[in-house]
Formats: structure tokens, sequence, C-alpha cells
């Protein structure tokens, strides 16, 4: 079981495709992963859901879903 209180803050978010789609912000409430904004090319932050995190490694939150995927499915705030 992955440790999700062990993802660090500014960490990679890496797509399945290995394409990089963001920098975590921080972790929102328990299930959720918000990303920084300056990077989102909408200048909105973006939430990841915890259940599309495949692995954690080397400061990268590596997700289970290719980047198309993320950039259709995640939640703008």
């Amino acid at each position: 079981m992955t440790d999700f209180n062990s993802i660090q803050k500014h960490a990679e978010v890496i797509a399945s495709c290995g394409t990089k789609v963001g920098t975590v912000d921080h972790l929102e409430g328990t299930d959720q992963l918000k990303l920084r904004r300056h990077e989102s090319g909408d200048g909105m932050h973006h939430l990841i859901p915890l259940s599309w995190v495949a692995e954690l490694h080397d400061n990268q939150v590596v997700l289970n879903k290719n980047s198309e995927e993320v950039h259709q499915q995640w939640q703008a705030v």
C-alpha cells in the first residue's frame, strides 16, 4: 500500500506515458493532490485523486493515467 503522507511538496507529477503534468502543491483533504497553478497553463490549481497514483519514487508521483486522460479528467479549482 502506498503511503500518501510521504508525498513531498514540490514533487513532480508524471503521467503513465512519462509526461510531467504538474508539481505537487500539497495534499488536499485525505484523497486528492493539489497541483501548483503556475505550471498549469491556465493559471488554475488542479486536483488529482490519490486513486490515480501508481507509485512514488525519487520525489516523483507517477500516475496510472496518461497525460491526455489527466488533462481531460482533473478538476480545476
